[in-house]
């Protein structure tokens, strides 16, 4: 059987390992460093889980979220933002299924990806 795929858009190298760490047993993950990859990844694969960084490079997490949100074939995708911006987070909040202020700990984002995926 297959796993789901987690995508994990995060321009912080050492970051993204750590979250693809924490999901690799549940998650097939795939590691994206900027938001332009994002969306263009997002034109060929349909991910059951988004961890999302909100300042990258390329295109903000909001435009990734917005195109997200706003494609009929992402409406299964859940959307976790993880970000250090508790001010903008806040801004669209209601569009992300969850949000996490950094510093994240590796087992709440595994358990939380893990509730949103099943």
């Amino acid at each position: 059987m297959t796993k789901p795929l987690a995508l994990i858009v995060e321009d912080d190298p050492v970051l993204s390992e750590i979250f693809s760490m924490a999901l690799e047993g549940d998650f097939e993950t795939e590691m994206i460093p900027d938001g332009q990859t994002a969306l263009t990844r997002l034109a060929d694969v349909t991910p059951t889980v988004v961890i999302l960084d909100l300042h990258m490079p390329g295109a903000p997490g909001q435009e990734v979220l917005a195109k997200i949100r706003a494609d009929e074939r992402f409406s299964k995708t859940r959307v976790i933002l993880a970000t250090a911006d508790a001010r903008q987070a806040n801004m669209i909040y209601n569009d992300a299924d969850i949000v996490l202020l950094k510093p994240i700990s590796p087992s709440q984002l595994k358990e939380l990806a893990k509730r949103l995926g099943t």
